[in-house]
């Protein structure tokens, strides 16, 4: 595990709702046009950016949630923040296994994208690093779980509500070679968050499809991915012709959470559907 972000960022906000777009696995290429599974990435990035602003306008803040670049090339990085930009400047991000987290926080020019706490509106947003580079499914440690055990005492202590983000996915969700890449300690992951009912939702990416469910008073949620999508209930490997898409989040003063899944409509995307693997990280 690299050396872990303490960051923590104070955001002003005025007004009752905090509006948040999640944007993940978007697996950009070094270059424009480059192709997941025959879909250029670009282009599907683009289409569900404009859908989001078409369906929501303005955003406080975007929450990009890993898997961004394709084996980490910085001008990928590059491309994501211009992107980025024209939805929503303030925009923090999070390594998934595809990611180099060194040409992140190089694009970064310092550490604004990587804060590990966030604070808006009466909320804590906190940014787990999941990533143990070089392989494929995800791990927090010992050292994360305990900052955010802390964090989690402070913002009780505070009377603050909290969303817990991550790449990986801490569940298992019913396709049998994506549950072999979940959250190692998940299970410590769940004792931290036990008894905190301030922590309102679990969010995650990685798994390129949407889950909404509870886990007693915890809302687990995950986003379809910003190009391919993959085919829920799979046992193998399965590309879905579902399109991409995003998710928004309105989090409100008094701690109720709102969120829907959107998906980019009126767009035609390349996609090979025969394809049986995928990429190794």
């Amino acid at each position: 595990m690299p050396e872990l972000s303490r960051q923590r960022l104070e955001i002003a906000h005025t007004g009752p709702v905090v509006r948040i777009l999640q944007l993940t696995d978007c697996h950009l290429d070094g270059q424009p046009g480059g192709r997941l599974l025959g879909m250029d990435t670009d282009h599907s990035l683009r289409a569900v950016i404009d859908q989001a602003r078409r369906d929501i306008g303005e955003a406080d803040l975007v929450l990009a949630t890993g898997d961004l670049a394709d084996g980490g090339a910085p001008a990928a990085y590059s491309r994501l923040r211009g992107y980025l930009d024209a939805l929503c400047p303030r925009q923090f991000w999070l390594p998934g296994n595809h990611d180099d987290r060194g040409a992140m926080a190089a694009q970064a020019g310092g550490a604004e994208l990587l804060p590990f706490e966030l604070r808006i509106g009466g909320w804590q947003i906190l940014l787990l690093d999941s990533q143990i580079p070089g392989e494929i499914g995800g791990e927090l440690g010992a050292e994360q779980l305990a900052m955010l055990d802390r964090a989690l005492g402070e913002a009780a202590s505070e009377g603050l509500h909290s969303l817990v983000c991550l790449h990986h996915q801490p569940v298992p969700i019913g396709c049998a070679w994506l549950d072999e890449q979940r959250v190692r300690d998940a299970d410590q992951l769940f004792r931290v968050l036990e008894g905190r009912p301030g922590v309102r939702a679990l969010l995650w990416g990685h798994i390129h499809q949407e889950v909404d469910r509870m886990r007693g008073d915890l809302r687990l949620l995950a986003t379809p991915s910003t190009c391919v999508q993959f085919a829920p209930g799979s046992e193998d490997f399965q590309a879905d012709d579902r399109p991409p898409g995003y998710r928004w989040l309105n989090l409100h003063a008094d701690g109720r959470l709102e969120t829907g899944v959107s998906r980019v409509r009126g767009v035609t995307f390349e996609l090979n559907l025969h394809q049986r693997g995928y990429l190794s990280k």
